[in-house]
């Protein structure tokens, strides 16, 4: 199983700010869209991600101004990235390794998607149960 199989299966719909982005809009824009993170751009560039959590974070940092800063203030920089042919278990060991929540998936370096090690663990759990399945059915008919 790939990453792109995930990415099949996912809306296309990837949400970006630019790096100037205020947080408070960041927020808004998480909340319409039932999301945890987006990804921040400079010139059409991906630089990094800004999650529920960065904002936390910059909470903590800064309670009276965070609305106002920008997003790159508070981001997770770019480090890490998958292709779609790479294996989903290869994604998690990439996110486990890291701590990094989300992916961003490149291909012949152009941004194609970006998934979730939520994404990455239904897709474990889905090919599990299809596994089980299949050998109960396999046993029944023994």
């Amino acid at each position: 199983m790939t990453i792109a199989s995930i990415l099949a299966n996912k809306s296309a719909n990837t949400i970006k700010v630019e790096a100037g982005t205020p947080i408070g809009e960041v927020t808004r824009i998480l909340y319409e869209n039932n999301i945890g993170a987006v990804l921040v751009m400079r010139d059409g560039e991906l630089i990094g991600f800004l999650s529920d959590r960065g904002i936390t974070r910059a909470m903590a940092q800064n309670p009276n101004g965070v609305r106002a800063m920008p997003a790159e203030a508070a981001m997770r920089p770019r480090q890490f990235e998958t292709t779609p042919s790479s294996s989903i278990e290869s994604a998690m060991r990439l996110m486990t390794d890291h701590k990094v929540r989300y992916l961003p998936v490149f291909e012949d370096g152009t941004l194609v998607g970006i998934v979730s090690i939520g994404d990455v663990v239904k897709a474990l759990l889905d090919r599990q149960t299809a596994t089980v399945e299949s050998l109960t059915a396999y046993i029944a008919q023994s």
